[in-house]
């Protein structure tokens, strides 16, 4: 099974009708198969807060993440902190902010290139590993 991040900016898309990227995220979605996605506590508190004032918002969220099986993991450790901190000030001018940095963190762990993001600027300068690159699965 491919394993693919998931950004925090899919995650209200597909969960916020009103979102300008939702019917392309949501089309995306049902495709997806042959997926694990994988993102971090960062991404999903972001997600969380984006879709606070959407009804159901928070409900169908967690309901997304147990129905998907997306795997989270940790990035608040000592490692993933020092990490993020390092990555954000690199990639300061374009700006990266802390839930992007644990994608790419995991990215590092992982080796994982693939991509779920509408940060197309930001995914599409930021390296991982040996100067990778990302696939945006968005664009493809």
């Amino acid at each position: 099974m491919t394993a693919c991040l998931l950004d925090t900016g899919p995650l209200v898309a597909l969960l916020d009708r009103s979102e300008p990227d939702h019917d392309q995220v949501s089309s995306f979605m049902t495709r997806l198969q042959g997926h694990r996605l994988i993102t971090t506590g960062a991404v999903i508190t972001e997600a969380f807060y984006f879709l606070s004032d959407v009804q159901n918002g928070p409900a169908s969220l967690a309901s997304f993440l147990d129905a998907s099986a997306a795997e989270l993991r940790d990035a608040f450790t000592p490692e993933g902190l020092a990490t993020a901190v390092r990555l954000m000030s690199k990639y300061a001018d374009i700006p990266m902010d802390f839930p992007d940095a644990t994608l790419v963190w995991i990215a590092e762990q992982t080796g994982t290139d693939r991509v779920l993001t509408l940060d197309r600027r930001g995914f599409s300068s930021f390296r991982f590993g040996r100067n990778r690159g990302f696939k945006l699965l968005l664009d493809e």
